[in-house]
């Protein structure tokens, strides 16, 4: 008996994936809005998301508002995709968006009123980001690896830590003179902030990075002897102890990596997106950055397009509200219901495969 899924078979699977997904939202939508047929919802946020409802055709604007979502989204699964394959869960990934932008924030203020160029100020400033993450996943790593603190429940409190340092710095600190505002710290001024291209808030220096990120993970997991013994020690840590690895100083090295990576995402929210520190700087990217790598089975070969996919929901739900007078966390949900359709039908594809396995055993 084969025990392996045929194409047809893995197809299927997937189909079925999509077609329930569709079924939740369908039933989500006519709950909240019994008079809007569902597919006249779905079409109006991927229409939303790539043209302007009432021009029509192709926008470049709302084109490159997706890609400004998707850079921090293809970060954070970037550095996601990298612990998950040490066989951790790096449910932390929020606080590091968040300790990245507030290195960067610290960095800028610092160099805003020197005499430095421009460039070298923003290079040190996504530096900062970077160390800002590695540094705050380390702390969950430590904890994991010599506190025997569950990287779950060590990623969930540095979360809240991370969200109390910055209201803390917007409100204190770093409160802007005479202002004590929610809107977050003084804007820094457009020196200091990356490139954009024409009328656009899409930063060509931001994509690279974003892109570089990606590729960056995808070589080391599926290219490099690294990116084996990560999986050996996520795999199965006993065994990759016998075989004369260390597995506490490979989870390190993948906290620290993956935390630089989302470290960048923050930074970029800085120094691309909002031009400040502002209380929801990561925006939820961690956590949809998680959802983009559940939903590829952990695999960085399909998260750069499942990460487009997300963000162009995230920007195309903003027509919700304005054309149908629906919510536009609406969004959250079909991202929601897309994955959970998508585990749901990879274990029934899993418990098919273990049954023929014990059937050929037999």
């Amino acid at each position: 008996m084969n025990q392996n899924m045929t194409w047809r078979e893995t197809l299927l699977y997937r189909g079925g994936a999509v077609l329930l997904a569709l079924a939740l939202t369908s039933l989500v939508i006519w709950v909240s809005s019994p008079s809007t047929p569902p597919w006249e919802v779905l079409g109006l946020v991927f229409r939303g998301a790539f043209s302007t409802p009432a021009q029509g055709g192709l926008s470049w604007k709302k084109v490159a508002d997706v890609l400004v979502a998707w850079i921090p989204m293809l970060l954070a699964a970037a550095g996601l995709l990298i612990t998950f394959a040490a066989g951790l869960w790096n449910i932390g990934v929020e606080g590091q968006i968040v300790m990245g932008a507030v290195f960067t924030t610290w960095v800028l203020r610092l160099m805003q009123d020197s005499t430095a160029p421009p460039a070298l100020a923003l290079t040190l400033a996504l530096v900062a980001g970077a160390v800002g993450g590695a540094l705050w996943a380390l702390g969950v790593g430590l904890l994991r690896t010599y506190g025997g603190v569950n990287e779950i429940f060590g990623g969930l409190g540095l979360n809240f830590v991370a969200t109390t340092v910055v209201l803390w710095l917007i409100f204190g600190p770093w409160k802007r003179p005479g202002i004590g505002s929610m809107s977050g710290t003084e804007p820094f001024p457009p020196e200091l902030h990356l490139p954009t291209w024409g009328d656009t808030r899409l930063s060509g220096v931001a994509l690279l990075i974003g892109l570089g990120g990606m590729a960056l993970a995808y070589v080391l997991l599926k290219g490099t002897s690294f990116g084996l013994r990560l999986k050996a020690v996520g795999n199965n840590p006993r065994a990759a102890r016998l075989m004369g690895l260390r597995p506490a100083r490979y989870m390190m090295l993948a906290f620290g990596l993956g935390g630089a990576l989302v470290g960048l995402a923050g930074s970029i929210q800085v120094t691309g997106v909002y031009y400040r520190l502002i209380p929801a700087i990561s925006s939820g990217y961690g956590w949809l950055g998680l959802l983009v790598c559940m939903l590829v089975n952990f695999d960085p070969t399909w998260a750069p397009l499942v990460a487009l996919f997300f963000a162009a929901i995230n920007i195309g739900s903003i027509q919700l509200p304005i054309v149908l007078s629906l919510d536009s966390s609406l969004a959250g949900v079909i991202q929601g219901s897309l994955v959970f359709s998508f585990l749901f039908t990879e274990g029934l594809r899993r418990l098919v495969l273990q049954r023929r396995a014990r059937a050929a055993a037999s």
